[in-house]
C-alpha cells in the first residue's frame, strides 16, 4: 500500500483513534477466558452472521438480563458479570471519565461478520461509542462506508457509528473489543493515562471487484427463498470487506439478487433488512426474517 493511498483513507475515515492505552500492564488473561465461556442471549443476531457476541460489564440496573443497548438517565451499576472482572472494570475507571459512562460491554467476535448498519436510529441524539480492543488480531477488521482500517489491542477508537460500518473477523480466536457508550453532551472525552502511539494509523487496500464476480453473486439470488434469505446475505456482506465497495453497496446487491428470486415477498424482506440496517428502525423494533 502507497504512503499515499493510506493518507487518503486516513482523511476520509471519520472515525478517530484517540489515544492508546497501556493494556500489557494490567493482567487480563483470566477474565479473557472467562468472557470466552460467557453465554450470550442472542439479542443481535438479526444483524450478526458467525460467531458475535455481546456481554454486559455495567448498565444501569446491574441486572445481567438487561442486555439491549438504550440511553438511560441513571448512574452505572455493574452486573455479575462486570464483577467477576475487576481488572477490565479497573482499565475502565482507571482511564475513562464515568460520570457520562452508560454502558460497558464486551463484544466477541469469531470467524463472523456484522451486517453494515448505522447505530442509534432508534434515538434522536446519537450517544459517543468507543472501542478498546482486548485481544486482537490483523484478521479482525472494521469498515466505514468504503474505508476498511484494523484497530490494534489497547487503541481507543471513537467510532463514528451513524455512517454504514461493519466489523469482521476470519480467525478462530475470538476478537474481545471493550465497548463504552456515553451520553454524549458535546464536551470530549478526557482519556487519562495514556502512551504514545508508535504505529500508524492502519487502512487496508482491496482491489475493485469484477463484473463477473459481481453477477454470479447476484446472479446465486435465483435460488433464494424466504427461508434462505438470512443465510444468504452473509456472500453479500463479505465481498464488502474483499473488495473496495460502500458498505452500503452489500444491499445493492442483496436486493438486485433477491430480484432475480422472481419472488415480490423475498424482493420485499430484501429491501425491508436494507431499511432496518442503514436507514429507519423504531426503538425496540425486531427485525424478523
Amino acid at each position: 500500500m502507497s504512503d499515499n493511498h493510506e493518507l487518503e483513507g486516513i482523511s476520509l475515515l471519520k472515525s478517530e483513534r484517540l489515544a492508546v492505552l497501556p493494556i500489557d500492564s494490567y493482567d487480563l488473561t483470566e477474565e479473557l477466558s472467562i468472557l470466552d465461556g460467557h453465554e450470550y442471549g442472542g439479542e443481535y443476531d438479526t444483524f450478526t452472521f458467525g460467531s458475535w457476541s455481546s456481554h454486559v460489564l455495567a448498565n444501569g440496573s446491574g441486572a445481567d438480563s438487561d442486555v439491549a443497548f438504550r440511553p438511560h438517565d441513571g448512574s452505572l451499576s455493574l452486573t455479575e458479570l462486570g464483577k467477576k472482572l475487576p481488572n477490565i472494570m479497573s482499565l475502565v475507571t482507571g482511564h475513562f471519565p464515568l460520570d457520562r459512562l452508560q454502558w460497558v460491554r464486551v463484544f466477541a467476535l469469531r470467524e463472523g461478520i456484522i451486517a453494515p448498519h448505522v447505530d442509534f436510529l432508534e434515538w434522536a441524539k446519537p450517544g459517543t461509542r468507543l472501542q478498546v480492543p482486548l485481544r486482537t488480531s490483523e484478521e479482525s477488521l472494521h469498515s466505514e462506508n468504503d474505508i476498511l482500517y484494523h484497530i490494534r489491542r489497547g487503541e481507543v477508537w471513537k467510532i463514528h457509528s451513524t455512517d454504514p460500518h461493519s466489523a469482521r473477523s476470519t480467525s478462530g480466536t475470538a476478537r474481545l473489543s471493550l465497548c463504552l457508550d456515553f451520553a454524549d453532551d458535546g464536551e470530549p472525552l478526557e482519556i487519562r493515562g495514556t502512551v504514545a502511539a508508535t504505529e500508524p494509523i492502519r487502512v487496508v487496500e482491496r482491489p475493485e471487484p469484477a463484473d463477473a464476480e459481481l453477477e454470479e453473486l447476484i446472479a446465486s439470488g435465483a435460488g433464494l427463498t424466504l427461508e434462505t434469505m438470512r443465510a444468504g446475505f452473509r456472500p453479500f456482506a463479505e465481498l464488502h470487506f474483499e473488495r473496495h465497495a460502500h458498505a452500503t453497496a452489500a444491499f445493492d446487491w442483496y436486493v438486485q439478487a433477491a430480484r432475480r428470486s422472481g419472488d415480490e415477498d423475498v424482493v420485499a424482506k430484501a429491501q425491508a433488512f436494507r431499511t432496518y440496517c442503514i436507514e429507519k428502525r423504531g426503538e425496540g423494533e425486531a427485525f424478523v426474517w
